[in-house]
């Protein structure tokens, strides 16, 4: 057992432990086992990475501008830099995760957060030039390991390169839907099925019609997401604790967000008001809102097709694939479990978009201590948002079948169709129609034969798709 010690005392920690005595009382004191997302330890480490390039650039300013003379700074030596260098470079790869002991549930503005990073890098650093764990008279966690950082920078910095990640894969998965949902919506461009309202049948329409409704909110959904990369892109690495660069050297603040940006490949850009981005969350709150219109869409979709697919629908129309066995008690029965899994995910994204909502209101002054909590649900959104997406393709959508017959059939008992008829007819012929229609159980051209309202090559022509999914009519078309 090694012993470290802080400004609070000491404590006893395995020998070969890369976290250190900042991580253990974090986890003391959040007892909470919420795991923290691998998506951010990783960007932190990408974070860490770029400050180390860019201290190892300022250095060797310096030494071009000064050289030969002593400088009144204390610089790293150079090997210690280079291990810490490819430490980070190792976090950055998700190495060394199971040594972050720090839950996703905390208090400290995510001081916790930044310090078991800190303490895994060092302690990683220490092993590549052959030294303990814990010897941190060669490597400190604070003084080198942090060099130029604050949790207020690069904690949120961060928090932000994860999001961004996340987001050009939700953006991929939303593609993909949307050109499934529209070759969907050409493929039964003309099969006719009842429209519904109010859960009631109403008036002609077609599955085409029905995917296209799906494929424009996901158009919607996809631009929104495209441009939530620009709200969130704009960091405040660089401006330690409160944004004003206090301990920083300006060198460091010009430099350090273009060389994250080379090392992310993401349109990374240092803010004009560093003291706003550090106080100020409202971004994150519009991103979140833009996944939370996301998750609607897609629990509206689901919830459409699971009715479709129902028993409660009598013969189907429309059916999706049998992912799993139904019930341990009830023989052959199967569950549609896709859906309830986005319905369930969809409501989990709307509970975080008001945790978001109000942490980020209850920022104080000039930081707001929530940020752990309120990356925490902003990365678990686009997560399940993710894995929304990927099992509606994988596992209901490519599988799921129209029966276009079964609805053609439906449509044409269902007295929803004398709708479309009423410009020709009339309402009241329309309505005696549909009453005979329902009294009977026949369908509109049994129904017709029997009240002579329209010959049977007009009414085949009325209830043709192309007339019956055109928008409007016109006056020439009743003068036949």
């Amino acid at each position: 057992m090694r012993v470290e010690k802080d400004q609070l005392g000491e404590r006893r920690l395995p020998d070969d432990a890369l976290y250190g005595i900042h991580s253990v009382r974090a986890r003391e004191n959040f007892p909470d086992r919420t795991p923290f997302h691998p998506e951010w330890f990783r960007a932190m480490a990408t974070v860490k990475l770029a400050c180390y390039q860019t201290y190892q650039r300022f250095k060797t300013a310096i030494r071009t501008k000064y050289p030969g003379t002593q400088v009144p700074l204390r610089l790293m030596d150079d090997q210690v830099l280079e291990s810490l260098t490819r430490s980070a470079e190792e976090l950055g790869e998700g190495r060394h995760l199971d040594s972050f002991i720090v839950p996703a549930v905390q208090g400290g503005a995510g001081t916790s957060i930044n310090m078991n990073i800190n303490e895994i890098i060092t302690n990683v650093a220490l092993r590549k030039m052959g030294k303990s764990c814990g010897a941190y008279e060669h490597i400190d966690p604070i003084e080198d390991a942090n060099i130029y950082q604050s949790t207020n920078d690069v904690v949120p910095t961060a928090l932000r390169v994860a999001a961004m990640r996340l987001l050009e894969q939700l953006e991929e998965h939303i593609n993909r839907m949307r050109e499934t949902l529209e070759g969907l919506e050409q493929q039964h461009r003309d099969d006719l099925r009842i429209g519904y309202t109010q859960m009631q049948e109403a008036v002609p329409s077609s599955f085409g019609k029905l995917f296209s409704t799906y494929n424009e909110a996901f158009s919607r959904d996809w631009w929104r997401v495209s441009k939530c990369m620009e709200r969130i892109k704009v960091v405040n690495l660089g401006g330690s604790a409160i944004g004003t660069g206090i301990t920083v050297p300006t060198y460091f603040i010009m430099e350090v967000v273009p060389v994250l940006r080379r090392l992310t490949n993401l349109p990374m850009a240092r803010t004009e008001n560093m003291p706003d981005a550090t106080n100020n969350l409202d971004a994150l709150v519009e991103v979140h809102a833009t996944l939370k219109a996301h998750a609607v869409n897609l629990e509206k979709m689901v919830s459409d097709l699971r009715i479709l697919s129902s028993d409660l629908s009598g013969e189907k129309q429309l059916s999706i694939p049998a992912r799993q066995v139904g019930s341990s008690v009830m023989p052959g029965k199967i569950n549609p479990v896709i859906p309830e899994f986005v319905i369930s995910s969809a409501h989990k994204i709307y509970t975080n978009d008001a945790l978001i909502s109000s942490l980020a209101g209850q920022g104080n002054l000039e930081l707001n201590p929530y940020v752990p909590m309120v990356g925490h649900a902003l990365l678990e959104s686009l997560k399940l948002l993710i894995a929304t997406n990927q099992t509606l393709m994988d596992n209901m959508l490519k599988g799921m079948r129209v029966y276009s017959h079964t609805a053609l059939r439906r449509l044409h008992l269902s007295p929803s169709v004398t709708t479309a008829l009423s410009p020709y007819i009339g309402y009241h012929r329309a309505a005696d129609l549909a009453k005979t229609m329902k009294l009977e159980q026949i369908n509109v051209f049994e129904a017709n034969r029997k009240l002579e309202y329209l010959e049977e090559d007009r009414l085949k022509s009325l209830l043709e798709p192309a007339n019956l999914l055109k928008m409007g009519f016109r006056i020439d078309e009743l003068m036949h």
